[in-house]
């Protein structure tokens, strides 16, 4: 294995929805999925853990802290 990976490591599988190289939709959108499963489902649900994985494997750490703060001030763009 190599150095810096944390263990069990896994990027994003292939989304026809998102075919580019630039992945910038694909990762704003599983931040969203992520956002919107956790207020239907709930905080405990499982399965919303899936696409916070995946944003958080694509997207860089300033964009999700970005919207983090955008979550918490109520000034995300998008309806969750």
């Amino acid at each position: 294995m190599s150095e810096g990976k944390p263990s069990g490591y896994r990027t994003a599988p292939f989304d026809s929805r998102f075919p580019n190289q630039n992945q910038t939709r694909y990762c704003n959108q599983n931040y969203i999925d992520y956002h919107r499963c956790k207020k239907i489902k709930g905080e405990d649900y499982a399965p919303c853990e899936y696409f916070k994985n995946l944003y958080l494997s694509l997207c860089p750490m300033s964009w999700v802290s970005k919207w983090d703060d955008q979550m918490e001030a109520g000034t995300f763009p998008v309806k969750i």
